[in-house]
């Protein structure tokens, strides 16, 4: 027998805004979509995990409220992605001929796998962009992405990447021992000294120059990226963990 039932519609809303004051709003309370795919639950999976280390950082006295408003900027723009792609994926259920014919041309690009990987990418999450570079200028492809899941050869032994994320604390990641000074932040972000010696891949990007140092947030996206100077880290441990220490 059956013990319970629900509807779903097309309905396809969005907030305009996700913070009001001390009102945050995240999952369905900030988007709601077509269900395809699932992708609401991984919409509102990743809105809490970027919300809840930023709001760590405030209530701790660490940064401002400010900190707060990149909530906004960085995973609105994701949501609206999605309820385009849902919105589109709804459309398809069509049954008159045009539409019979767009399945037919999607699923022969799907064949192919440049076109396939990026779809696989959309739908996993892993093409996320934080757009967290200066505008205008070139920014080496890691940052603003989720960082790789990388085998690390650390002091401790071999650990992976998502292994040292799991305390949700900060993470600087150094590659060959580079003289970069994060004391005045100690409290906040691990250094931690690694090597690694294989292949550096990110998902529909591929291979991208090896860092030497990566700044790496509680989230997994990568905050700063140093390629030969501490150039920028400053500026990064500030505004994603607040104002230094006294000395």
């Amino acid at each position: 027998d059956v013990t319970w039932l629900s509807r779903f519609t097309d309905a396809t809303r969005q907030a305009a805004a996700y913070r009001a004051g001390r009102v945050l709003l995240a999952g369905d309370a900030a988007h709601v979509h077509y269900p395809a795919g699932g992708q609401g639950l991984n919409l509102g999976v990743q809105d809490a995990v970027n919300l809840g280390w930023k709001l760590a950082q405030v209530v701790r006295g660490h940064s401002p409220e400010g900190l707060l408003d990149t909530y906004q900027a960085e995973r609105h723009p994701v949501a609206a992605r999605v309820l385009q792609l849902t919105m589109a994926q709804a459309a398809l259920n069509r049954s008159d001929a045009r539409t019979a014919a767009l399945r037919s041309v999607i699923t022969d690009l799907l064949a192919m796998d440049e076109p396939r990987k990026r779809y696989a990418a959309t739908m996993s999450g892993l093409d996320i962009h934080y757009e967290l570079g200066v505008p205008g200028v070139a920014s080496h492809p890691l940052l603003g992405r989720r960082m790789p899941d990388l085998e690390l050869e650390t002091t401790g032994g071999s650990r992976r990447v998502f292994q040292l994320l799991h305390g949700a604390e900060a993470l600087l990641l150094v590659f060959g021992g580079a003289p970069l000074d994060h004391a005045p932040w100690a409290d906040r972000v691990e250094r931690i000294d690694v090597r690694y010696t294989g292949p550096w891949e990110l998902p529909v990007l591929g291979s991208v120059a090896a860092p030497r140092a990566v700044l790496v947030r509680p989230d997994g996206y990568v905050a700063w990226v140093g390629e030969g100077s501490a150039g920028g880290l400053e500026g990064a441990l500030t505004t994603w963990f607040g104002p230094a220490n006294a000395a």
